[in-house]
């Protein structure tokens, strides 16, 4: 004879578990799992002066591939000029220690360098030198702008790892160094290249 299997009756006491109503911020656990610090995120003004930054940056390259220097009267020369007076306005927005930076100094540097730029071929008792002299305060002017986008660039990336870690770093020190050599010889390329072109 066949003996039934009688299950066990079910508590009437049994409750299914609750689900946790911790809310779980899942951007923040995302980032901690795959190990990127974001400690100093670009804000959304940093994001604008990052992106204003490029238009100068951008067009002094192509005014240096065009005409061979960074020449103010050049459609690339007055839209590096613009794009260089928003970036600086935009950098006064930003700041770390909360009021004047190294890089607001020199931001205005950039400017003023500009100007005396643009005003040198003006001046008479200058004479030929006054090309010569836009040439070198206009590149000097590129030269600035490269110092703080570098130091931000290797300080940020790659995310989570970045190269360096401000303008004391080694790797930072080093890329700056290599720009001012470039610097260098870019002014003495174009210097050359005015004393065999001279009506440029």
């Amino acid at each position: 004879m066949l003996h039934e299997r009688r299950l066990p009756a079910r508590s009437e006491s049994y409750e299914p578990a609750e689900a946790p109503t911790q809310a779980v911020d899942l951007p923040n656990n995302l980032v901690k799992l795959r190990g990127i610090n974001m400690s100093h995120p670009i804000s959304a003004v940093g994001a604008i002066h990052t992106i204003v930054s490029l238009i100068p940056l951008a067009a002094g390259l192509i005014a240096l591939k065009r005409y061979g220097s960074i020449d103010p009267r050049t459609r690339p020369g007055k839209l590096y000029w613009a794009g260089m007076l928003l970036s600086v306005i935009t950098a006064f927005a930003l700041s770390s220690t909360g009021g004047f930076n190294p890089g607001h100094a020199l931001g205005l540097l950039a400017l003023i360098v500009m100007l005396a730029a643009t005003l040198a071929p003006r001046i008479a008792l200058l004479g030929r030198a006054a090309r010569y002299i836009q040439v070198s305060l206009m590149s000097f002017s590129f030269l600035l702008l490269m110092i703080p986008g570098t130091n931000e660039t290797l300080s940020r990336l790659p995310v989570g790892n970045p190269i360096g870690n401000g303008p004391e770093s080694a790797p930072v020190r080093l890329a700056l160094a290599v720009m001012f050599v470039l610097f260098l010889l870019g002014t003495a390329y174009q210097w050359v290249q005015l004393r065999r072109y001279p009506e440029r």
